[in-house]
């Protein structure tokens, strides 16, 4: 477990961020196929507003294995991430780039828990600097991708309330992202 220095978090800083269960209402034991089953958690696009005052860039990295399945379309996938960062733009929000991982095998280098998405948007985004970078999640696995790629690590207990909270992955826990981005502005 490291200490985030929130004291210390400005605009040099990025922003990584799953997707179902940290932006959006995760489906149990399935898959969000199309635009009219996302759902927005309460409270996200003003948590994005206040963190694109805050973070130089915001990424999101999502597993998408119901694409890898045959299970979700390409073009609906498209079509939600457009209608997502269209929706966050709206609302005073950004949303730099979108990394997903269709891949079926957990030994694929860009299927999270592995660094590949995070690798890439370092690449892409050479201003990227893992040490001052936080990746929030709903997952061990998300946690475990930032502790990869040597980030911060910020888990959401929205859809996994026994995992337990002192895991040494886990640097920080909220019970949503705006409760994250208001803790953010304690300092």
């Amino acid at each position: 477990m490291m200490q985030i220095p929130y004291d210390k978090i400005d605009n040099s800083w990025s922003l990584f961020l799953d997707r179902d269960g940290v932006i959006n209402h995760e489906k149990k034991d399935d898959y969000i196929h199309h635009w009219g089953e996302f759902k927005f958690y309460d409270g996200v696009l003003d948590a994005m507003k206040e963190f694109a005052k805050t973070f130089s860039r915001i990424i999101v990295v999502t597993n998408q294995r119901g694409i890898g399945r045959g299970l979700t379309q390409p073009a609906d996938l498209n079509l939600i991430h457009q209608n997502m960062t269209k929706e966050i733009i709206n609302q005073g929000g950004k949303l730099d780039a979108i990394y997903v991982a269709p891949d079926i095998n957990n030994d694929s280098p860009n299927r999270k828990p592995n660094p590949g998405m995070g690798l890439q948007a370092i690449k892409d985004f050479p201003q990227i600097l893992p040490a001052k970078s936080i990746m929030v999640g709903n997952t061990l696995s998300d946690m475990e991708f930032g502790r990869n790629l040597g980030m911060f690590t910020v888990f959401l207990a929205t859809t996994r309330p026994e995992v337990d909270r002192k895991d040494a992955r886990i640097d920080a826990c909220f019970d949503s992202l705006l409760q994250f981005a208001r803790r953010l502005h304690l300092h």
